[in-house]
């Protein structure tokens, strides 16, 4: 009776750990939220609401979600002049930030993926190497 109880056990606790392991997006959400906190909510700031007339708003984007490749550009390059979001005409710049294809990935998985944007397909550092200026 010992050794089926002690199965048991074992088998549930090894059956929640699975359950527990996250899947490869929602890791690489997790570390994108740290790049955003370090790089992105001084101006964006913590709900991805922007400043009006000033930096664009990140949360319900039509930019982003329509712009793919412009906004990982934007992230790996820097951003300048005047770009449209949510119907609102923004003509600011935003410095490259010098971060890592992951952290480029990572960050966009989060954003796309926060404050009522949705993305079915994840932003992989392999795509993100295949940006140029």
């Amino acid at each position: 009776m010992k050794i089926f109880a002690t199965l048991y056990v074992l088998f549930i606790t090894i059956s929640f750990s699975f359950l527990k392991q996250q899947t490869p997006l929602q890791e690489s959400i997790q570390r994108g939220k740290e790049v955003y906190s370090d790089f992105c909510v001084t101006c964006h700031l913590e709900n991805g609401e922007g400043i009006p007339s000033t930096f664009p708003p990140l949360a319900k984007s039509d930019y982003l979600l329509n712009n793919r490749n412009k906004s990982i550009k934007g992230l790996k390059y820097g951003q300048q002049g005047e770009i449209i979001v949510n119907g609102l005409i923004y003509n600011n710049s935003m410095p490259a930030l010098g971060l890592e294809d992951e952290e480029i990935a990572d960050v966009m998985n989060y954003i796309l993926n926060s404050w009522e944007n949705t993305s079915n397909k994840m932003v992989t550092p392999e795509e993100v190497s295949k940006i140029t200026e």
